[in-house]
């Protein structure tokens, strides 16, 4: 094996540590089968396992909190979705024990997403863990997860379930190494509110030995194996300097001669505050409100636990600008009481703006508790829709902010290109735009963001994304308006001076990656990122963008 492998890193950190692998994944089942007497019983045994695994998974939600609770809440709708518990019932019905139904079934869907090419089709490392849980439990033995470990490690897995990643320890998990995922994965995402350094989407991990001493850099994806005392006492060295760069780095976001890039932080609901304050963050660039409609898929939360939810996150920012996405529901998030029920393609149907459209009470309830939470507060309270694909969507969600007497700047998420490529048409309607870069990479390149097979076109310095951010920030400053990137690009230091240079007027991120930002913009100014980023744009790949990035803003 080479001593060096290259992953893609998603989380900034050294870490250097002995190997310790994931356990194994569950056993399949005897196809033991049952008489028609026992199906009652098994049928129960069945709902039993399926609902504690729910509540088991909700209960580690609301440990984790923030962005890790809205996944989890959403894995524990998938345990429990009708369609899987009543296939896992018919088979009962026709012989199969409780186990085997699940095993079935789920492997029916499985296979049924891989096939049709649906966007949950990259949800697939989410359905094998509801799968392997619902299984364990009925099986009596324990789920396989995260090792016992008195010491710190190294965790290398095959890939990670958001169950094991949102309550992972960072004492004892000093980084963390995966075979599959993507920079956008919800194991990156998690990782990143976690501070841990991790690289994904790393082919021969797992061949890794346990117990073998890997030095993991989660900036440049960089493994080494059985680093000598040399290359770790360098590895130290390279971390003590980032971490003094990042000490100095303080107040607000700015390159070197002083134009203002203010950094602001995405979070997804009042458990994050604390972190994004920690980080001196400049406000709220994303501030996600599913949180509160997963907590029952039913029906909508009331319009007073709205209310009570959103002021906690206007509070801790006064005088600050916080950016509201209302509610992005459909693809991966499905609420019963809003998104079809079946769909050929989930991320290219009834998801986000549309959806609202769909129920306008939903949304003006939303928007009205907006106004409400904000009465009084001397925030500076920005709402935005998701999806939004031309003037036509920007018009319908200002008029319906304007109808629910909300006192804000409206603005438009930029996720898929037809809004970027009419940018100037879309502002005609809205006072700002917000690039969600990890949706508008997906619709570019036909490419699902959680699917680690395609990563390499989820890459946020692909050329072609960097064309479409540049439109949309040219568009904005013709029109006098602002334009932000809160997609995970923000997160990459390097990205942000890019970013910077295209024209962007803000940059939003989790809160663990703002001071890594602040500190590389205090380095250079802003022709050189405009340098950079036209560099990057000329470049035919996105790894040849960020090699020109780089040379240019280190001055080669």
């Amino acid at each position: 094996m080479d001593r060096t492998l290259q992953g893609v890193g998603v989380s900034h950190g050294v870490a250097v540590g002995e190997v310790r692998h994931m356990g194994t994944a569950v056993l399949e089942p005897p196809a033991k089968q049952i008489t028609e007497e026992d199906a009652p019983r098994e049928q129960q045994r069945s709902r039993q396992a399926v609902e504690a695994v729910a509540n088991d998974l909700m209960a580690r939600g609301n440990l984790a909190g923030g962005e890790a609770q809205a996944v989890l809440e959403a894995q524990a709708m998938m345990a429990q979705d009708p369609e899987l518990v009543a296939d896992v019932e018919r088979r009962i019905a026709v012989g199969s024990s409780a186990e085997r139904a699940v095993y079935d079934a789920f492997a029916a869907y499985r296979a049924l997403l891989a096939n049709a090419g649906e966007y949950l089709a990259g949800r697939v490392a989410d359905l094998d863990d509801v799968r392997n849980r619902i299984v364990a439990r009925l099986l009596g033995v324990p789920m396989p997860g995260v090792p016992d470990s008195d010491h710190p490690y190294v965790l290398v897995a095959r890939d990670l379930a958001p169950a094991d990643t949102a309550l992972l320890d960072p004492a004892l998990v000093l980084g963390f190494v995966t075979e599959e995922g993507g920079p956008t994965s919800h194991s990156a995402i998690l990782a990143r509110a976690l501070g841990v350094p991790a690289v994904v989407a790393l082919p021969g991990a797992c061949a890794v030995a346990e117990g073998t001493v890997v030095a993991v850099d989660g900036s440049t994806g960089e493994i080494t194996v059985a680093p000598s005392e040399a290359e770790q006492a360098a590895l130290a060295r390279l971390a003590a300097e980032r971490k003094a760069a990042l000490d100095s780095s303080k107040g607000p976001g700015a390159t070197s001669d002083g134009h203002k890039v203010p950094l602001l932080a995405n979070v997804g609901g009042p458990a994050d505050v604390a972190a994004a304050l920690e980080a001196g963050a400049e406000g709220v660039g994303l501030f996600r409100t599913e949180f509160l409609f997963l907590d029952d898929s039913a029906k909508a939360p009331s319009q007073e636990k709205q209310v009570s939810a959103y002021r906690q996150v206007l509070e801790a920012f006064p005088e600050g600008r916080v950016v509201v996405r209302v509610l992005d529901a459909g693809a991966d998030k499905p609420l019963d009481f809003l998104t079809p029920g079946e769909e050929p393609n989930p991320a290219l149907g009834v998801r986000g703006l549309r959806t609202l459209l769909d129920h306008p009470e939903v949304l003006r309830d939303q928007l009205g508790a907006l106004a409400k939470a904000a009465d009084g507060l001397p925030v500076y309270l920005e709402v935005m829709a998701p999806m939004v694909a031309d003037r036509t969507d920007a018009k319908a969600f200002a008029d319906a902010c304007r109808a629910a007497g909300l006192r804000a700047k409206f603005g438009a998420m930029v996720e898929i290109p037809s809004a970027a490529l009419r940018a100037r048409s879309v502002l005609q309607e809205v006072e700002f735009l917000s690039l969600g870069t990890n949706d508008l990479a997906q619709y570019t390149f036909a490419a699902d963001r959680q699917l680690g097979a395609v990563s390499r076109l989820q890459d946020p310095w692909q050329p072609a994304l960097l064309d479409l951010v540049a439109l949309a920030a040219e568009a904005a400053e013709a029109e006098g308006k602002s334009c932000g990137v809160c997609g995970e690009a923000a997160a990459d230091p390097l990205l942000a001076c890019v970013l910077t240079g295209l024209g962007v007027t803000s940059l939003s991120m989790g809160a663990a990656s703002i001071p890594y930002v602040r500190a590389t913009l205090a380095k250079h100014t802003l022709a050189q990122c405009e340098r950079a980023a036209s560099a990057a744009r000329a470049a035919d790949s996105a790894g040849d963008a960020q090699v020109a990035a780089r040379a240019v803003l280190s001055g080669e």
